[in-house]
């Protein structure tokens, strides 16, 4: 984005608009103005799902703009209705006050938290907590009408599964968030997914009738791809952005492999670079495909914003070897290392026999399999074709690993005791 280049047109160039409030381009260019986004403590660490608010709220910050986090410290006891076709599971405060730890260090990798403009971290707890039932329903409740409540796409999605009182009531605890928000920090934006339309709103009135404010609304597209299937799920599961959770190889897969139709797309979405370099990569995508350019430069750019530019290079490298060929003399120790999480591996304190090694790992069911397999020319040990049981090992790789591979694709890994 360029310093003359309005954030709404940033934002919709890169497709992230889906909805907002009439006069939101008006009040963006008056000068700077503070938004939050709020964040379901429900587990520690976000999911890839969560990035595209993320992303939302570190384009506002880099046109100036103040982001607050708001981590439901408060509503995360009750839980959000919105997108969901059951009662949520609730959480205890000290599971959420856990969770609301693990969500900070992650935003830090998207949101500058010192210098110009700031981004803030809030708890809901802070000022939800105190609140008492007679307080909250004669201050707030009372500018609300069942039948607008009802209204809204998050209740009436539920009511034919159902419904409870505690999650109809969320609705006007989110408002009173967005008016808290207002009046402490002077917030006048909330940003979301478009299924929190109807929360934003009613934020938006309870701020016009109880303080006759003006306050605004920006939603972003729930994502799917263009198979049809739910962004940030594989068949292992979430794609997390916690490294314990999901590992950078992992993570670096999950984009490198997404759909041709999808690519380009996601530039825009998830990474920072500029206009012309995603057109460059997209008319890549069209004209050599085979290349895979635009999928290397999106896992790249977002492993290195999640995970660190040396976890990057790491899952690139191990990526490399596993699927383009790549050489296992020029694997690293810290690669390797990351290689020994993600395919069979066994420690030995010696290895004499590529047939020992290939059972040790269940690459094979016995030693004759072993043996059939490598007189075959089907094993190779560190990137060396063997062509008979007998043949020497050779000398192991940094870190005193050996790198077995079965046929095309079946890849194990042996580090020597001491190595």
């Amino acid at each position: 984005m360029t310093a003359s280049e309005p954030v709404l047109e940033e934002l919709a160039w890169r497709g992230l608009v889906h909805q907002h409030t009439e006069n939101l381009a008006a009040a963006l260019a008056n000068g700077p103005i503070s938004a939050y986004c709020g964040f379901d403590p429900t587990a520690s660490s976000l999911h890839v799902g969560s990035l595209i608010p993320v992303m939302g709220l570190m384009h506002l910050q880099r046109a100036g703009h103040k982001p607050f986090a708001v981590v439901g410290g408060g509503t995360g006891l009750i839980g959000d209705p919105g997108g969901k076709t059951g009662e949520r599971q609730l959480q205890t405060a000290e599971m959420i006050n856990d969770n609301v730890i693990g969500l900070r260090k992650q935003l830090e990798h998207f949101l500058d938290f010192s210098g110009p403009a700031s981004a803030e971290m809030l708890n809901n707890a802070d000022w939800l907590r105190p609140l008492g039932a007679i307080e909250f329903m004669r201050d707030i409740g009372k500018h609300f009408t069942v039948n607008y409540m009802m209204g809204k796409e998050s209740v009436k999605l539920r009511i034919e599964s159902g419904i409870s009182y505690t999650e109809f009531s969320y609705m006007l605890l989110q408002a009173y968030d967005f008016r808290e928000l207002f009046l402490r920090r002077g917030v006048t934006l909330q940003v979301g997914g478009s299924d929190q339309w109807g929360n934003i709103t009613a934020g938006l009135e309870l701020i016009r009738r109880t303080e006759g404010g003006d306050a605004h609304a920006l939603t972003f597209p729930l994502v799917m791809t263009t198979a049809g299937t739910k962004f940030g799920k594989t068949e292992s599961g979430t794609v997390w952005l916690d490294a314990e959770r999901t590992s950078p190889y992992q993570f670096y897969q999950f984009w490198i492999n997404v759909d041709d139709r999808d690519a380009g797309r996601y530039l825009r979405y998830f990474t920072l670079l500029p206009r012309d370099e995603i057109e460059v990569l997209e008319n890549a995508i069209a004209e050599r495909p085979q290349e895979r350019a635009a999928q290397q430069a999106l896992a790249r750019e977002v492993t290195a914003r999640v995970h660190g530019s040396k976890a990057a290079g790491v899952a690139e490298d191990v990526s490399r070897l596993l699927f383009a060929k790549g050489d296992p003399a020029s694997m690293s120790v810290d690669a390797l290392d990351a290689l020994s999480r993600e395919v069979p591996f066994a420690e030995m304190r010696e290895l004499t026999s590529v047939v020992d090694g290939l059972v040790e790992l269940a690459l094979v069911a016995s030693k004759g399999a072993a043996r059939r397999l490598v007189e075959q020319g089907g094993a190779s040990v560190n990137g060396r074709r063997t062509g008979a049981a007998g043949d020497a090992i050779g000398e192991p790789l940094p870190g005193g690993y050996y790198l077995l591979k079965k046929g095309a694709r079946d890849f194990g890994l042996i580090r020597l005791a001491g190595g």
